[in-house]
């Protein structure tokens, strides 16, 4: 174990500034050991770009004393789950194609232990992750997977994770949050993870042309992407954590109209949100569908670590936006996941990808342009329903605020709901937006409001 001291700043509810303070770092690696292995990376895999996912996890109580208890119990169960979740344990290397792949070396997982000294975890502005998530949760410097538990002066502590999304999706990451709590609590493990890359191979022989395919309308050659235009200046965003009452989520998909789902409802009226952020541009909004359930009814991707997903989008001039119902927004929002939601979909995606190789690619969702379109303003909402609040108990109980945390380098907003740990059918919402559309979301008398841990 190395001790090394490093100093951040945030902000507290009285607007004064804390210091979170590193106190020692290590790396956990696996209990057993692991023969090296090279493990390739999915079709579904190359879709993704080099971008880091953070997650983090806030306890009232995290065990006696400094946190040295705690950080013990969760590097102990951390060890005993990298051993069949070895490949966050590894490294992400370049095959002789240029391409990403997984290097199963058994390296380990940085993990750093933090002090907030003087501070209550309550009196943290969690609303505000550029002033307070950012400096707990940590910055992947090597590997796969980084933690940093951060311990606070009420005896509450913050559990931060960063992982490499071109490893696994949120579902993946899901699954092994669930079976490190278990591991801390000493309960029965959970199902084995499935690396099985052969549920997601391309069509053998392969289709001969997949050019006009509903795969070739949402994702691009990184090469085709046209360049911006010289005079853009770069993207400005913010981030921010909201809390979403249940009420106000049965009111959008009551207003949606029947049969529409509760994230279709809310991504419609983040649509219109856009329009009036941006009254002068056309606006993209784009939805990350899961594909487990379409590759394999039968439930044998349910396993799966890695990333399947597709990400369909629309189009709309913010004109055309103001002036449609919001369950005429959510009629076009359901139109084009439906569209991608299918297991022919995901299997022409995996053909798509094999045909461009080793070429890289992009979601043309996150690119702000459409078939057609010209520059539009750029939105995703990607779920984290499952985000498993409950589960995540490292013997301390249940988390009392829990969000993923997403500040990513692109140009396009990004939206996340979650359920809150409150229950009851609240969400928490995490936003990277322009200031522009943050500013119209807070002028909202209703559904975005900030969050109380």
């Amino acid at each position: 174990m190395v001790q090394y001291l490093e100093t951040t700043a945030a902000k507290c509810d009285g607007n004064d500034e804390f210091e979170v303070t590193a106190t020692f770092t290590s790396t956990v690696a696996p209990a057993l050991p692991l023969q090296e292995h090279r493990l390739p990376l999915s079709n579904l895999d190359l879709i993704l770009p080099p971008i880091d996912v953070g997650v983090f996890f806030c306890y009232a109580a995290a065990g006696d004393g400094d946190g040295a208890a705690a950080a013990s119990t969760l590097k102990a169960a951390l060890a005993k789950v990298l051993v069949t979740y070895y490949p966050l344990a590894g490294e992400v290397v370049t095959n002789a194609a240029g391409e990403p792949e997984l290097l199963c070396s058994g390296r380990g997982v940085d993990f750093a232990e933090a002090t907030a000294d003087g501070v209550e975890l309550r009196d943290v502005r969690l609303g505000l992750p550029d002033e307070s998530v950012e400096k707990l949760v940590p910055k992947k410097k090597a590997g796969i997977m980084s933690v940093q538990v951060t311990k606070f002066k009420c005896g509450g502590a913050v559990v931060g994770c960063t992982f490499d999304h071109r490893v696994c999706d949120a579902y993946s990451f899901n699954m092994f949050l669930v079976a490190w709590g278990a591991a801390a609590r000493g309960t029965s493990a959970t199902p084995a993870p499935s690396f099985n890359r052969s549920l997601l191979a391309p069509s053998s022989p392969s289709p001969s042309c997949t050019a006009g395919t509903l795969a070739d309308r949402l994702f691009i050659p990184v090469s085709c992407v046209p360049p911006p235009p010289a005079t853009a200046e770069p993207p400005t965003a913010v981030n921010r954590i909201y809390h979403v009452a249940a009420t106000d989520v049965a009111a959008l998909q009551a207003s949606a109209g029947p049969g529409r789902t509760k994230l279709e409802s809310f991504t419609a009226h983040l649509w219109r949100l856009y329009a009036r952020a941006f009254p002068a541009h056309s606006c993209s909004m784009g939805v990350v569908v899961d594909g487990r359930a379409r590759v394999s009814p039968d439930g044998a991707m349910k396993p799966y670590f890695g990333n399947v997903l597709t990400i369909p989008y629309g189009v709309i001039g913010a004109a055309q936006l103001r002036d449609m119902a919001l369950a005429d927004v959510a009629e076009d929002v359901h139109r084009w996941v439906a569209e991608a939601a299918t297991g022919d979909h995901f299997e022409e995606l995996v053909d798509w990808v094999e045909a461009q190789r080793p070429e890289p690619t992009v979601a043309r969702a996150y690119l702000g342009v459409g078939d057609g379109e010209g520059a539009a303003v750029a939105c995703v909402v990607s779920s984290g329903m499952r985000l498993p609040v409950g589960e995540v108990d490292f013997g301390w109980g249940v988390p009392a605020f829990a969000s993923y945390h997403f500040p990513w380098p692109g140009g396009a907003g990004y939206v996340m709901p979650m359920p809150s740990a409150r229950g009851g059918g609240d969400w928490v919402v995490y936003v990277h937006a322009a200031p522009e559309l943050v500013r119209v979301m807070e002028e909202e008398p209703t559904v975005f409001r900030a969050p109380g841990i």
